[in-house]
């Protein structure tokens, strides 16, 4: 099912890029990929008055991530406000997975981004481009 949905702008909340230390690394275990989707809903009297209605749901959609490439590490998190549109959800449980990717899916692309863009400026180079 197709969620009708309205967003607020996706919000960077971590970024981080670090150079791999492979000597830390021998000792403390090497980084391997994370990538995590999370979903909070919100009740209704928490939500700015106007944006949303009885019928309605907001939720947020966070992304954290953990990763490692060739000679760095990429982590962080984002985070999206959605308002579902003509749909209650009590439980995220009620959410089918095709309607959970909807909701995550700019997150992942401004993921991306963040990562082509970054790693271009930073290396000198063509940006690598994240496969999802």
């Amino acid at each position: 099912m197709t969620l009708t949905l309205e967003r607020d702008k996706e919000f960077v909340n971590q970024f981080h890029y670090d150079a791999r230390n492979y000597e830390w690394e021998k000792e403390n275990g090497t980084p391997e990929t994370n990538i995590n989707v999370q979903f909070q809903l919100v009740p209704h009297d928490q939500v700015p008055d106007g944006k949303v209605a009885a019928e309605d749901t907001a939720i947020y959609a966070i992304l954290t991530y953990m990763i490692p490439l060739e000679n760095i590490v990429l982590s962080g998190m984002l985070s999206q406000l959605n308002y579902i549109r003509g749909r209650q959800v009590k439980e995220q449980s009620e959410l089918e997975q095709e309607e959970m990717a909807q909701i995550a899916d700019p997150l992942f692309d401004l993921l991306k981004r963040l990562v082509y863009e970054t790693t271009e400026v930073a290396l000198d180079q063509p940006g690598i481009n994240l496969q999802f």
